[in-house]
């Protein structure tokens, strides 16, 4: 049982699945929008594609979240990992903006599915070991594994096409057969490491404790809605996460077709952003390890450190979008990451404090609800407008979202003598 582990090991599994639930990721990122290209298609159509993750995790986020809270977290953790390595072997087949849109979907379905759940069971097994812990250290680290996993899936596959023998899009779809091998190993790992904290009694069936769960999901919902609803720290908390979905989508979308420019060609292109890629995800790493200290230069204020955070993220962006420099525009990009990687433990410690255990998951899925909304309106306008204008255009629109969350961070001062539950 969860409740014979210590802290330091729940935080060990966590930190271990963490990087191996991102490494996929990492594999693909680097070729996912220059597969589409090479296929044919545009700039647009890769928006669209897109926007179907969004939108089917959007749709999924509550009531995911919500099942995890009635059921547990390891049977949807489970889930997750069938969808997202089905997603990922039907992108390399995807000939077409159906496929791919498919594709998109299931991937979509299985982010859904492992937004809120691992994240909850760590804090909530911590809990279990010690009343009394703090979980900052671990989100951090955690979020450092994320950095590194997808740092060593970007070489991975940002180089696996360049070494491989053949040209055009087959070899782009090697790196998407090696993530799905990595999502089954990652799906032992959760049988392995995930021991349940809430059981259901003896004589119910695993069908009825589903049925259950299920049943519970609505009131789950509405009961953490009227919670958002009443909590302005969480209300703000929650534009943050759309800011930075809109900022990521942008960047995932025009960074690629960026990079090839600079770099002369799809190949060399993807190369170079799989190396960008990996230098950025080992930054990120570092940026979450500093969060703390972060907030110790801050005078102890999570409000200021993270608008200080925004701020500067917006400045390093602004040297993506204007350098016609290879390496400038490299340097920068990985800056970025490093930068805003600081405040995410930060928001995430802070929105842990204004919930308990029953309803965390849901509110994870909140959050992460609120960060798909914000990249369908990165994958849809921000792709339209870089379409009808150029890349620099869209990576503006993403400089002045940083700017707009930088004064929105310093409402998350909480009043003194302030009730925290987490």
């Amino acid at each position: 049982m969860s409740s014979a582990l210590t802290v330091a090991a729940v935080q060990r599994r966590y930190v271990a699945l963490t990087a191996l639930r991102w490494l996929p990721l990492g594999i693909t990122v680097p070729v996912i929008v220059l597969l589409a290209s090479a296929r044919g298609l545009s700039t647009t159509e890769i928006g669209l594609t897109v926007a179907v993750h969004s939108i089917v995790a959007v749709s999924l986020e509550l009531p995911t979240g919500g099942l995890a809270d009635a059921i547990g977290h390891r049977p949807v953790l489970v889930l997750s990992a069938v969808l997202g390595a089905a997603g990922l072997l039907t992108m390399a087949a995807a000939q077409d903006v159906v496929v791919f849109a498919l594709a998109y979907g299931l991937i979509g379905a299985g982010r859904a599915l492992d937004s809120g759940p691992l994240e909850s069971w760590f804090v909530d097994a911590t809990h279990a070991a010690d009343p009394a812990a703090d979980t900052t250290p671990g989100l951090s680290r955690a979020a450092a594994a994320s950095g590194l996993g997808l740092a060593l899936g970007a070489v991975l596959g940002g180089l696996v096409p360049l070494l491989a023998e053949g040209a055009g899009s087959a070899v782009l779809t090697i790196p998407f057969l090696l993530a799905a091998g990595v999502d089954v190993g990652y799906l032992a790992a959760i049988v392995a490491l995930v021991t349940p904290l809430r059981t259901a009694p003896a004589s119910t069936s695993a069908a009825a404790a589903l049925l259950r769960g299920c049943r519970d999901v609505p009131r789950l919902i509405r009961e953490t809605a009227r919670l958002t609803r009443d909590d302005g720290i969480l209300r703000r908390l929650l534009i943050l996460s759309a800011v930075s979905g809109l900022v990521f989508s942008t960047l995932e979308l025009l960074g690629p077709l960026r990079f090839a420019e600079l770099a002369g060609g799809v190949t060399e292109g993807t190369a170079v952003f799989g190396v960008v890629m990996a230098a950025s995800f080992a930054a990120a790493s570092v940026g979450s390890v500093l969060a703390g200290r972060v907030r110790h230069a801050a005078g102890g204020s999570t409000a200021v450190a993270t608008a200080a955070v925004a701020l500067l993220a917006a400045v390093v962006l602004a040297g993506t979008a204007l350098s016609p420099v290879l390496a400038v525009t490299a340097v920068s990009y990985a800056l970025f990451y490093l930068v805003n990687a600081a405040g995410w433990p930060l928001r995430q410690q802070l929105m842990h404090t204004r919930v308990t255990a029953q309803h965390r998951a849901t509110t994870v899925s909140v959050a992460s609800l609120a960060l798909q909304a914000g990249g369908i309106v990165g994958s849809l306008a921000v792709a339209r407008l870089a379409d009808a204008t150029s890349d620099t255009a869209g990576f503006a629109v993403a400089v002045a979202a940083l700017v707009f969350a930088a004064a929105i961070s310093l409402r998350l001062r909480v009043p003194v003598g302030a009730r925290t539950v987490g």
